[in-house]
C-alpha cells in the first residue's frame, strides 16, 4: 500500500492516518529512474545509466553504447529481481530489453524500463534511516543483504564485514544528508552497490524492511515504535550522536521451500520448536499445527542473533539453528547451517554472486 500515492490520498481525504511516508516522497521514489536522478541532485553517487526511462529496443543500444558494457535493464515499477536482464555486448541488447520489458508488464503492470552500468562483483548494502519531515534525520547503520538467490535476500548482517569505519563513516553521512535535505518523513532504506571501494545508489525503500531486526538489535531501539511517532508528528528528539552501535548482528530468512531445489514447501507444521537464550530472537507467527498455504511468499520465520562481535555472533547462530526445529515441511535451515560453515562466509568474503555460484 506504501507504494500507491492515490491510496495515501485517500485514506487522509476520509480522516485516518496514514502511517508511512507522505505521498509525495511515494510518488518520487515510486518511479526508480526519478528516484536516481533526485539523489544525484543531493550528492549521492549512481551508477552510470540512462538519463531517465528509455521507450525500446533501438533507444536501450544507444544508451548502452554510451554508458559502456555490460550493462543491466532494469524495470521502472519492479522489485524483487523481476524484469531485469543483463546485456553483455550490444548484440544482446535489444533482446535483453524486450525481455526485461514484456517480465514487468506482466509482473507490474507497466514494462517501462531504464538502463545503468552493470557491476560485475559488488556487494548489497543498505543504510537504515528515519526522517521527521522538519529537516531532522538520522541512520542506524548499514547492512550488508549481499548473499542473495535471484535477487532474494536470504541473510543479512550489519555492520558490513566489507567496510573499514572511514568508509562507513562516509557512507552514512552522505545518506543522512540527503535525506535532510528531501525533508524525509518516516523510516526508509537507501540501497547501494558497494564495489573497489565506492558506493552507487540503486534505489530508496520508503518503508520498513524485513531485515530492519538486526538495525534493532545493535542500536537497542525500537524502529517500528519510531516509525508510529514520526507519522504522528513528533519530531526526533535526538541526533546522529545519541545513536550508539553496540556488536553484531546477523538474520536468517527461514523459508518453506527445499534447501537444495528451492521448490515451495506448503503444508502443515507438525512440530515447532524455536531456539532461544542470550541474543536470540525469533520473529514468527508459527506454531504447531499451523498449515502454511501455498499462496504467499515462503518466508515463515526470522532468526535474528546478536553478538559482542562477529566471531560470537557466528558461533551463537550455528548453535541457534541447530536448535531451530520446524516438522512437517521442508525449510532452509540446513541451508543457513551450511553457509555459516564455509570459509568465505566466516571471513566475509562473499558478494551478491557468490550464493549462486556456491550452492
Amino acid at each position: 500500500l506504501s507504494e500507491n500515492a492515490d491510496f495515501a490520498s485517500m485514506v487522509e481525504e476520509h480522516g485516518m492516518t496514514f502511517i508511512g511516508p507522505t505521498p509525495e516522497h511515494i510518488q518520487m521514489m515510486g518511479d526508480k529512474a526519478i528516484a536516481k536522478s533526485t539523489m544525484q541532485k543531493l550528492g549521492v553517487p549512481v551508477v552510470p545509466g540512462s538519463d531517465g526511462l528509455v521507450s525500446d529496443g533501438a533507444e536501450a543500444k544507444k544508451v548502452a553504447d554510451e554508458i559502456g558494457y555490460p550493462v543491466l535493464i532494469k524495470a521502472a515499477a519492479g522489485g524483487g529481481g523481476r524484469g531485469m536482464q543483463v546485456a553483455n555486448t550490444a548484440d544482446d541488447v535489444i533482446e535483453a530489453y524486450n525481455l526485461a520489458s514484456k517480465e514487468a508488464q506482466m509482473a507490474f503492470g507497466n514494462g517501462e524500463c531504464y538502463l545503468e552500468r552493470y557491476l560485475g562483483q559488488p556487494r548489497h548494502i543498505e543504510v537504515q534511516v528515519m526522517g521527521d519531515g522538519h529537516g531532522n534525520a538520522v541512520h542506524f547503520g548499514e547492512r550488508d543483504c549481499s548473499i542473495q538467490r535471484r535477487h532474494q535476500k536470504l541473510v543479512e548482517e550489519t555492520p558490513s564485514p566489507a567496510l573499514n569505519d572511514q568508509v562507513r563513516d562516509h557512507s552514512g553521512r552522505v545518506t543522512v544528508e540527503a535525506v535532510a535535505q528531501m525533508n524525509y518523513r518516516g523510516v526508509g532504506t537507501i540501497e547501494y552497490l558497494f564495489q573497489d571501494g565506492e558506493f552507487f545508489f540503486i534505489e530508496m525503500n520508503t518503508r520498513l524492511q524485513v531485515e530492519h531486526t538486526i538495525s534493532e538489535m545493535v542500536t537497542g531501539l525500537d524502529l517500528v515504535r519510531e516509525q508510529i511517532r514520526i507519522a504522528a508528528g513528533a519530531k526526533l528528539g535526538y541526533s546522529q550522536k545519541d545513536v550508539e552501535f553496540h556488536g553484531h548482528s546477523i538474520e536468517c530468512r527461514i523459508n518453506a521451500e527445499d534447501p537444495k531445489t528451492f521448490m515451495p514447501s506448503p503444508g502443515k507444521i507438525d512440530g515447532f520448536h524455536p531456539p532461544g537464550g542470550l541474543g536470540v530472537r525469533v520473529d514468527s507467527s508459527l506454531y504447531d499445527g499451523y498449515v502454511i498455504p501455498p499462496h504467499y511468499d515462503s518466508l515463515i520465520a526470522k532468526l535474528i542473533v546478536h553478538g559482542s562481535n562477529r566471531t560470537e555472533c557466528l558461533m551463537r547462530l550455528r548453535r541457534a539453528l541447530g536448535e531451530f526445529v520446524i516438522g512437517g515441511v521442508s525449510t532452509t535451515i540446513p541451508l543457513h547451517s551450511w553457509l555459516i560453515d564455509q570459509p568465505d562466509f566466516a571471513n566475509g568474503m562473499y558478494d551478491i554472486r557468490w550464493l549462486e555460484k556456491n550452492l
